[in-house]
């Protein structure tokens, strides 16, 4: 599991925790030694985790005096200003996802090997399992990274490699914006089916065009535009 995935896990867990009354409003949380320890992690997870939850609004940090959990009118207004942060920095990344997804897509169809398809439709496969058992979990959000990840490096291009980390930041944040998650995984799976299918033929073109589709129904269900 990844230093990410492990510092989302770990905000999930505390945000239940706040809502189910073990942190109440106002409270202050243990000394970080003391709460990794309780919750078995590591110091550098529980600050990653701490920052999600203070940029949501849950958790709010005083200077000197520790970490407590926000009021509700404070993570209410937080988390409208934070709803409006993260939507822009996903049209961004949308917009750079746009540009060089389909072309990798396509090329991938044309350049990947028997053995990097075969394991592109099992990883395919696993992503849909998972989007039909839990469609917001984390194994649903690594599986997705791995399987739109695969696509990339089947296209042979040792540049479009580099923008993988693009793929799992928008992933990541379009879990953490927890906006129209339902909506986005039907029209995920129905995506992923056509992705697989055309690369399966090994028919670029077809491919180009699932993968734009897949990124515009993202960019639809999340309410994000690009013409601002």
């Amino acid at each position: 599991m990844s230093k990410e995935t492990k510092a989302l896990k770990t905000a999930n867990t505390l945000r239940g925790q706040i809502e189910q009354g073990v942190y109440e409003a106002g409270q202050k949380l243990p000394n970080e030694n003391d709460l990794s320890a309780q919750m078995g992690i590591s110091r550098t997870t529980l600050r990653e985790a701490i920052r999600i939850l203070v940029s949501e609004g849950s958790l709010r940090v005083q200077r000197g005096s520790g970490t407590f959990v926000a009021d509700p009118m404070y993570r209410t207004a937080q988390a409208s200003l934070d709803m409006n942060d993260m939507k822009v920095t996903l049209r961004d990344l949308y917009e750079a996802r746009l540009i060089f997804e389909p072309a990798a897509a396509a090329l991938a169809a044309r350049r990947a090997t028997d053995e990097e398809i075969g394991e592109i439709l099992k990883l395919g496969e696993e992503v849909q399992r998972h989007i039909k058992k839990d469609p917001s979990g984390e194994a649903r959000i690594a599986s997705e990274t791995a399987f739109h990840s695969a696509i990339i490096r089947a296209s042979h291009n040792e540049f479009l490699a580099n923008f993988m980390p693009i793929i799992n930041e928008t992933i990541e944040k379009t879990f953490a914006l927890n906006y129209n998650l339902d909506v986005i995984a039907e029209d995920a799976y129905k995506d992923h089916l056509l992705i697989m299918n055309f690369l399966e033929k090994r028919d670029a073109e077809g491919l180009r065009s699932a993968a734009l589709i897949h990124l515009r129904h993202a960019l639809w269900n999340e309410d994000i535009s690009l013409e601002d």
